[in-house]
């Protein structure tokens, strides 16, 4: 999902192909998303960022999308997208959930979807992360959450979803599929804000207590159902 062409040089035929994934994709998550039955802790320190005035920086795991665009549905959060044709399928389904798109990767057009993540946090609207892709390593990640907030005075705010019944595949990111009529538990922890005058040591500082908060988060929440 890294490199690859900007939508300038899709054929027709990949255009159609894109929407078709995408309206599949679309339905296939509103589906099975309507049956899941939520359980949510630390809503309140969403509130507390947007009742300051600020706006929220989402940050998760990759391998949670599927849940994840369920439960954040229809808030207008602008989520990095690749540019390349597998990019252009996922921007074409997220959509259809009321979220906004920019466009690039770690490897192609990141600093041009930085710039817009920037304007659109100003101009009033949330931002996402999927902390560890678009390819990994796993559960390691990385620093755009910080410099974003570092740049806008919005809040990281890291989450986990944890889902009691579903199908893990074996990709690198260990991705779910929750099943139909599952228990979920979204797990939500206080944000990380990042001063204007941070010097690098303390966003260094800031960047390893996102990984420590997201990884207590994954424990916790993957734990959630044992005994249950």
């Amino acid at each position: 999902m890294e490199s690859g062409t900007d939508d300038r040089s899709y054929t027709a035929a990949e255009r159609w192909k894109a929407r078709l994934i995408g309206w599949a994709g679309f339905l296939f998550i509103h589906i099975i998303g309507r049956t899941i039955r939520w359980h949510s802790e630390g809503g309140e320190h969403l509130e507390a960022i947007l009742d300051s005035g600020h706006r929220a920086i989402f940050t998760f795991w990759h391998g949670r999308i599927f849940p994840s665009t369920y439960y954040w549905r229809n808030r207008g959060i602008v989520v990095m997208t690749s540019q390349n044709r597998d990019g252009e399928a996922i921007a074409q389904c997220i959509e259809r959930f009321g979220f906004g798109v920019a466009r690039g990767s770690s490897s192609r057009g990141g600093f041009r979807a930085l710039a817009q993540l920037v304007r659109d946090i100003r101009s009033g609207r949330d931002a996402a992360f999927t902390i560890d892709g678009p390819r990994g390593p796993r559960y390691v990640a990385k620093q755009g959450p910080i410099l974003l907030a570092f740049k806008t005075g919005a809040a990281v705010l890291c989450f986990h979803i944890s889902m009691e019944r579903r199908i893990q595949l074996k990709s690198w990111d260990e991705f779910q599929i929750p099943l139909p009529f599952t228990r979920a538990v979204v797990l939500i922890a206080p944000p990380i804000w990042a001063p204007k005058d941070a010097s690098e040591e303390e966003l260094r500082n800031l960047h390893a207590r996102m990984q420590e908060t997201l990884d207590a988060l994954r424990v916790r929440g993957d734990g959630w159902w044992r005994g249950v």
